[in-house]
């Protein structure tokens, strides 16, 4: 939701998004569609009855919600949560959302746009990798995780991000993945890149 605003598509006059502003939960039908956000209708789904029994803004519960569901897991911190955000009135645009197969130059280029982050704070952002699985990468197996403890927040991730590649879990030949170190991991081809770009490693 957060990285759903672009200053630099605004500028042509067209409207860039809100950033955190609930709007792919707002405007499910059409934000959940786009490739990006292939399969985050789910957790939308269950979370509705949740923000339609309490008196607190969409964009506010999905932070919320994040901030909760990362200290939940064991060696996580304990995220602030500030509330006061505005509902969303119109969708994000497409493409705001970094794809598993954009280059690193693509993916530095969209969150220095989104916020103005530096390479090391991108890097730092993919910690939600440690707790994270694809469902759409390799359809195959959907909610395969992205390291070997994806039921901890550690900094697995990042070390078997580093490893050499043998194997894909499921199939071969699906546009955003390269071969993974380990069975029943999946590795995206955006990760292995930015852990091998010299602005990122």
């Amino acid at each position: 939701d957060a990285i759903g605003i672009s200053p630099k598509i605004a500028a042509t006059g067209v409207f860039g998004g809100g950033g955190a502003d609930g709007s792919i939960a707002i405007f499910e039908d059409i934000e959940t569609n786009f490739h990006a956000n292939l399969g985050v209708d789910e957790i939308i789904d269950e979370q509705r009855p949740l923000i339609q029994r309490h008196n607190i803004s969409v964009a506010d519960f999905i932070q919320f919600a994040g901030a909760i569901g990362v200290s939940n897991c064991p060696g996580a911190p304990r995220l602030d949560v500030f509330v006061g955000r505005k509902d969303a009135t119109q969708p994000a645009p497409d493409l705001t959302v970094p794809e598993p197969f954009d280059n690193v130059t693509h993916i530095l280029e969209r969150f220095d746009d989104a916020g103005k982050f530096t390479p090391a704070e991108v890097v730092a952002l993919l910690v939600s990798h440690t707790i994270a699985a694809a469902d759409h990468v390799d359809p195959t197996i959907p909610g395969t995780p992205f390291d070997s403890t994806p039921e901890e927040f550690d900094t697995q991730f990042f070390i078997e991000t580093l490893l050499k590649g043998t194997l894909f879990p499921g199939t071969a030949g699906n546009q955003g993945e390269v071969e993974s170190p380990l069975h029943g991991e999946i590795r995206l081809q955006s990760d292995f890149e930015l852990a091998r770009d010299a602005r990122t490693a």
